[in-house]
């Protein structure tokens, strides 16, 4: 299996680089903080928890806590991972199989990608950069062939912010109901769109055969807790996902899931300190993005709290953010990070995050490289 590159990368430099603006995640919290948050009997039930094995579903509450962020899931309809990526790599390995085909959208979070192509045959499906980032229904449906069993789509899109206008979400749906398909639908980054009225409904409450992916580590800011989960309908495949989770995690540790239950039950409090940050932090961007506007075409991403803007400047992208990185100490995600075996992705793009605490550090030592290399040129 092709090695994960994202991760490979963030291993050689996340905690290295002086300016870390290309985080995927919401500035997080201590231990006492969140704790803050929680009521007397939840904080009493943390500070006593046993530290023995848990269930693998997930402990009950978790479970009532998290079936309570949907609309038509209940509690037994729920499993409970380490992280999102152990829910990518068991649903794929549960639902495909070598003789299968499956639909993934390009460019994407490269577990999706690459554990599927590990399997079977994968066709890519292009988010149109020309369209908003978004999803041509009728590419998809000329996709689709006999043995076709998944398709997988991530809403708002890592890396391009981009969310699914409703009519189309709701055509794809359509399309895998018609045909019978999984669809594994990445919701990591739900709940911080711009604007409300754009948030998509959570796929495993509208479709049997969808699998709603989600995790505390993104919208919540708690991606030390490595609370996931996977909802959906479809108890069958639950069941056969919590067989091959016992030979990987087996169960989630007991205080990250109490930690958790605390998290989902101040999550009001918790969302709008986050959202918050996003709009201070997106405000920041739009200022120095104009101020180097023939460097850069910026746009606002839609929902999340990554963009994927492009480097109008002479040279190439991947070295520009090398140079960037090892002059400034400012890390990027080049666009080779992106690259898909399964269709051409942009080769003048980079990832940039603004999810966490002093992006203005960041921006002021970007500033200052963009400076001195005009002044050289």
């Amino acid at each position: 299996m092709r090695d994960f590159e994202l991760e490979q990368y963030f291993s050689n430099w996340e905690f290295r680089a002086r300016y870390h603006l290309t985080a995927s995640d919401i500035e997080s919290m201590s231990i006492a903080e969140l704790l803050a948050l929680a009521s007397d009997e939840d904080r009493d039930a943390f500070e006593s928890q046993w530290l023995g094995y848990t269930k693998t579903f997930g402990h009950p509450e978790l479970l009532e806590e998290i079936a309570g962020t949907y609309e038509a899931i209940d509690s037994s309809e729920v499993l409970c991972f380490a992280g999102a990526e152990e829910g990518i790599y068991t649903a794929m390995r549960v639902l495909l199989d070598k003789d299968d085909h499956a639909i993934v959208a390009v460019p994407n979070y490269q577990a999706a990608e690459t554990i599927p192509t590990d399997i079977c045959s994968v066709s890519g499906l292009p988010h149109d950069e020309n369209d908003n980032w978004s999803l041509d229904i009728d590419r998809v449906k000329r996709e689709i062939r006999p043995r076709t069993k998944l398709i997988s789509i991530n809403f708002p899109n890592n890396p391009t912010g981009a969310v699914l206008e409703s009519d189309r979400y709701l055509a794809l749906v359509a399309l895998c109901r018609q045909h019978g398909l999984y669809l594994f639908s990445d919701e990591v980054y739900r709940l911080m769109e711009r604007d409300p009225a754009i948030r998509l409904p959570q796929a495993a409450d509208l479709y049997d055969k969808a699998l709603s992916l989600n995790v505390m580590s993104k919208a919540y800011g708690l991606p030390g807790l490595r609370i996931g989960w996977i909802a959906s309908k479809d108890k069958r495949i639950l069941s056969k996902m919590e067989r091959y989770k016992h030979y990987l995690t087996i169960c989630n540790a007991a205080p990250s899931e109490r930690l958790a239950i605390i998290a989902l039950r101040a999550k009001e409090t918790i969302l709008q300190r986050n959202r918050n940050l996003l709009e201070h932090n997106l405000k920041k961007l739009d200022a120095f993005f104009q101020d180097f506007s023939d460097l850069f075409d910026w746009y606002r991403p839609a929902g999340g709290c990554v963009a994927f803007p492009r480097y109008l400047g002479n040279g190439d992208t991947n070295q520009f953010c090398e140079d960037l990185l090892e002059k400034a100490g400012v890390l990027l995600l080049p666009p080779r990070i992106f690259r898909s075996e399964l269709h051409d992705t942009p080769s003048d793009r980079f990832r940039i995050g603004f999810g966490r605490k002093n992006i203005e550090a960041g921006l002021a030592a970007f500033r200052a490289h963009l400076l001195e290399f005009n002044s050289t040129n």
